[in-house]
């Protein structure tokens, strides 16, 4: 069933504003009306963050962040929670956020010295 044993509840939550959407952790913007729809800059999100199947479908990162006691209450499957520490593989590689302002040519993206 997705994030929640019911997803009407879900969509309420995000309506109230008690789940947070963003996509591969860029900030969306929820659309008015019914379902869940939103807009995000494609540009704050990671290289490659999107796939498609054959239906034909755009695949893309969708997160929804909330309190714990939200998660449980919307029927959430709360058996399968755990913590951050313990879903991240000690050495993991992490992707910083992106900022917006960022200078994609700044010297500091680059490996190489002056020499070339």
């Amino acid at each position: 069933a997705g994030v929640t044993e019911n997803p009407v509840r879900l969509t309420r939550s995000v309506k109230q504003s008690l789940t947070h959407v963003s996509c591969g952790g860029a900030d969306a913007y929820v659309w008015p009306g019914g379902g869940i729809t939103v807009m995000a800059d494609v540009l704050d999100m990671p290289p490659n963050s999107f796939g498609y199947v054959p239906t034909p479908a755009l695949v893309a990162p969708i997160e929804f962040t909330m309190r714990l006691s939200d998660y449980i209450t919307l029927g959430g499957h709360a058996d399968h929670v755990r913590p951050l520490a313990d879903a991240i593989p000690e050495g993991a590689r992490r992707v910083a956020r992106i900022d917006p302002d960022a200078n994609p040519v700044a010297r500091h993206n680059f490996r190489w010295d002056d020499e070339g």
